[in-house]
């Protein structure tokens, strides 16, 4: 994914109530930390900022001083009620550094007729290097039957992605629904 560039500002002021006069200007208040710096306190720019953060793992340069800093959102902080974001920590990196995230699962294909896939981590953890995140990690279940699964151990990673968690672990699994069956006749009339 490419970088996106965001010019920041450095924050003065701190606290609830300045926080909410920053995002009344249609800003977000943000945190820079990692490299053993001190953490910057910074003000981005409210719409370009959150088009950016809808894509998981954004990799950001961020303008400050005149100065370029490369980093990734580490965490978003949402409004529950407005869903908007209130705030957003980055974490500065290095190109070539190796940094880990999580990462969604995307199911691809369909598996044997009558089964069903259910994915058991909608995560991954995942080590790469911080400029070539990626966004998903593609499982397929095309043609699996029942009982088969997916673990840690089988999937596919972008090259320089190492999976970082228990390799046994289960991702997708592959099942045959089982229905409730209808009361007989004879059934309803012991009840009865």
């Amino acid at each position: 994914m490419s970088e996106v560039k965001l010019a920041a500002v450095t924050r003065t002021e701190f606290g609830k109530g300045a926080a909410r006069r920053i995002r009344r200007a249609n800003q977000i208040p943000a945190v820079l930390y990692g490299h053993g710096s001190d953490p910057l306190h910074v003000t981005l720019p409210g719409h370009e900022t959150m088009l950016a953060l809808k894509h998981s793992n954004a990799l950001f340069t961020i303008v400050l001083d005149g100065k370029p800093v490369l980093t990734v959102a580490k965490d978003v902080q949402r409004d529950p009620v407005k869903n908007v974001i209130e705030h957003v920590d980055l974490l500065i990196v290095a190109k070539g550094e190796k940094i880990t995230v999580d990462v969604n699962v995307h199911i691809v294909g369909e598996s044997y007729p009558g089964t069903i896939h259910v994915v058991e981590a909608q995560t991954v953890t995942l080590e790469a290097e911080a400029t070539h995140l990626p966004q998903s990690i593609e499982v397929s279940v095309e043609g699996l039957v029942d009982g088969a699964q997916v673990r840690g151990s089988d999937l596919v990673l972008p090259a320089g992605a190492t999976f970082v968690g228990d390799l046994d672990a289960i991702i997708v699994a592959i099942s045959t629904p089982q229905g409730v069956d209808e009361p007989t006749d004879d059934v309803v009339a012991a009840e009865a």
